[in-house]
């Protein structure tokens, strides 16, 4: 990536004095060396082994900068902050490798200690997917907006990539929401009928929700009326607060909850 990318995602970090930075994937230290001038604390997470040894190498001398050899998938984030001597407030950077950039983030947003924002490169349509609005919305919108404010930073050519990918890339900058904006009893389980509702995304609402819950669409038809939701738009047409409507009408109808 070019040194003026590189220097817009440091800058976007903002890491305050308070605050650990989290940078995962650090390779070969391109990033790292941006971030590592405008951070009191930076932890570099790298899971192999050669590129890690160097980092330690080239930092040796930087007491403020950690590197700790993991895997960032399996490993949690408190033993993260451990390995590497941050704390809590954090905040997450970082170019995610496009195969695990979504599990990346997921994870993330769904940990027990969520950072205050993640500034993260990812493969354009995944960047835009996070960022939509109402109208264009899918499933990992929904998820990411319940937990955060999302917006694109910054679009990236492949050129601005040695050597360059085949697909364009963006930054997302990602503001963690204090208390999710959908709340709800149980989160995982209005995640699984939003799901539901995704199951056709080119359908009818009633039709992809039924699909999704394996009913017949009159049965769709009516707990979407029931939830005071149009059962002829497409899914994509939802705001997050029908969401959680439908969830309520849903769960009631199944005896579950009181609204």
């Amino acid at each position: 990536m070019d040194r003026d990318a590189l220097r817009r995602i440091a800058e976007a970090a903002e890491a305050g004095d308070d605050e650990t930075l989290v940078e995962v994937g650090a390779g070969t230290g391109l990033l790292t060396r941006f971030l590592a001038e405008r951070a009191r604390r930076l932890i570099a997470v790298e899971v192999d082994h050669r590129l890690a040894q160097r980092l330690r190498q080239e930092f040796s001398a930087r007491p403020g900068v950690s590197v700790v050899e993991a895997d960032i998938l399996s490993t949690p984030v408190e033993e993260l902050l451990e390995r590497g001597g941050g704390g809590l407030p954090y905040v997450v950077a970082g170019n995610l490798p496009y195969f695990i950039g979504t599990a990346i983030v997921r994870k993330f947003l769904h940990a027990a200690v969520r950072p205050r924002r993640l500034i993260v490169t990812l493969q354009k349509e995944v960047a835009e997917s996070m960022t939509a609005a109402p109208g264009r919305l899918t499933y990992l919108g929904v998820e990411t907006q319940m937990y955060a404010r999302a917006r694109i930073l910054l679009r990236l050519p492949p050129r601005v990539f040695n050597p360059p990918p085949k697909v364009h890339s963006a930054v997302v900058r990602l503001d963690v929401l204090d208390t999710p904006e959908v709340e709800v009893d149980n989160r995982g389980a209005l995640l699984d009928l939003v799901h539901a509702g995704f199951a056709a995304p080119r359908k009818r609402l009633r039709n992809s929700l039924a699909i999704g819950l394996e009913i017949e669409p009159p049965e769709a038809e009516a707990l979407l009326g029931a939830a005071g939701i149009e059962p002829e738009k497409r899914p994509a047409e939802l705001e997050l607060a029908d969401w959680r409507q439908l969830y309520f009408e849903y769960r009631r109808q199944a005896g579950a909850v009181k609204d």
